[in-house]
């Protein structure tokens, strides 16, 4: 890589230690893909979710394991929220400004947008996730990563026995994608 983003740029910035990993990024891949793609486990990989509050207002970013699925319920529970949808693709970019399967937290410090990261990362060590461009996943500790973007730490994901996630307006292809 001849440039560094400005995720790593903000890594460096705070001393935070990490390691970035290519893979071709000329097309789009879920998370799913990117972990076989580099030989990492679904639940190291995060991606990130761009969810949008059904009142208006700032986006929210929340962050899953690849192998994972957004309980739209439990996310707005904890955003305070009555309801919240995913955003269209199209959508997610224009708020982003970044491409689908590139957006990342680490990126978008800087629009104050809440992160909610899935409990079970906190078992983890370090996670895999998008460095801000397609075809660069960065790997970093956990506690750094919740501190740098003040993430939350609800339970985000579906249990077995609860409405399957079209019910929630939750399309595979959106909720795998970013």
């Amino acid at each position: 890589m001849a440039e560094k983003l400005n995720s790593m740029r903000l890594l460096e910035q705070h001393k935070i230690p990490y390691e970035v990993f290519e893979y071709d990024g000329s097309e789009f891949h879920d998370a799913g893909e990117v972990a076989e793609m580099l030989g990492f486990p679904p639940h190291h990989v995060y991606k990130t979710l761009v969810v949008e509050p059904d009142g208006g207002g700032k986006p929210l970013l929340a962050l899953l394991a690849s192998n994972r699925h957004l309980d739209l319920k439990r996310l707005a529970a904890a955003a305070g929220e009555k309801k919240v949808r995913m955003a269209a693709h199209k959508d997610a970019e224009a708020q982003t400004g970044l491409k689908v399967g590139g957006i990342s937290p680490l990126a978008l410090t800087q629009k104050n947008w809440k992160v909610f990261i899935d409990q079970p990362a906190t078992q983890l060590q370090h996670i895999t996730l998008s460095a801000g461009q397609r075809g660069y996943q960065i790997r970093l500790p956990v506690i750094a990563l919740i501190g740098l973007v003040k993430a939350r730490i609800p339970g985000l994901i579906r249990n077995k026995g609860t409405k399957n996630k079209a019910e929630f307006g939750v399309d595979d292809r959106e909720a795998e994608a970013i």
